[in-house]
């Protein structure tokens, strides 16, 4: 089957965000047309980020802002995806919380205890935090150090994450910077781990072969997409380059330049 086939066949578009529809807060050109050519042939999409610096509230408002009419029911969050695995594992935990406002009050609204006391923590949860101060990692780093059973939760693996000028560091180098303090690894949560995407399907009611995970990145996106058995397409117009491409084990179903190839394809 070629190409085009296979993106006609697609009823849900997971859309990764950030070097995929926009880049920091440029809105590529061809987001709104492709997100209302895909509703207007029938099929449905999510945005499906790892970022979770941000509540869905805030995206809905940034997203608003870039021109983009969104609803909460519109996203699946590495926040949300957190969320579950804590309600499924760790109900009653108290959460000591290395993130921003934003997911420490999405925790709460799924009802959780979020702390600041170390004494009183049961659980550590890590985000991408742009509010990151070194109390936060000197907190984080007495817990692992001196309670090795803690449970200990990220909410993503990436390392950096895209702006206009490069990247700056997210959560998995934080994480990697605290491995080197106490030697503890969290279980990771978002892509490239499948419950994300397996949690969008469910919620489109999609099946494997009906969905498409689009995003900038191999080692999350695409690795997320392959593991839940989902079309993969990956997009050069984020984080990775020519080289990264060539040099990773896991490869995309399909490579673009951009996802505005796949409005072409949708619109003949």
């Amino acid at each position: 089957m070629d190409i085009r086939n296979k993106i006609k066949g697609i009823k849900l578009f997971l859309f990764d965000m950030d070097g995929t529809l926009y880049l920091g807060d440029r809105l590529y050109e061809f987001t709104p047309s492709l997100l209302q050519t895909i509703k207007d042939k029938g099929g449905r999409y999510l945005f499906m980020t790892n970022n979770s610096s941000k509540s869905v509230k805030a995206y809905i408002e940034k997203l608003s802002k870039l021109g983009i009419k969104a609803e909460y029911d519109d996203f699946i969050t590495s926040s949300q995806a957190t969320a579950y695995y804590l309600k499924k594992h760790y109900t009653d935990s108290v959460l000591y919380v290395c993130g921003t406002e934003s997911l420490k009050t999405e925790l709460k609204e799924n009802g959780f205890v979020v702390t600041d006391d170390v004494n009183k923590t049961d659980c550590i949860v890590m985000g991408f935090d742009t509010e990151l101060n070194f109390q936060k990692l000197h907190d984080v780093s007495f817990m692992l150090c001196t309670r090795k059973d803690i449970p200990y939760i990220a909410t993503n693996p990436d390392y950096v994450c895209p702006t206009e000028f490069g990247s700056v560091p997210d959560c998995g180098s934080v994480c990697d910077m605290l491995y080197n303090v106490s030697g503890r690894r969290p279980v990771f949560i978002g892509k490239p781990e499948p419950l994300m995407p397996i949690l969008a399907m469910e919620k489109a009611g999609a099946e494997k072969n009906e969905t498409a995970v689009i995003g900038d990145r191999i080692y999350t996106d695409i690795k997320s997409g392959l593991n839940a058995g989902a079309l993969t397409i990956l997009v050069m117009s984020g984080e990775t380059t020519k080289e990264i491409l060539k040099r990773s084990a896991e490869k995309p179903d399909i490579v673009m330049e951009d996802a505005g190839e796949i409005l072409e394809i949708l619109q003949k």
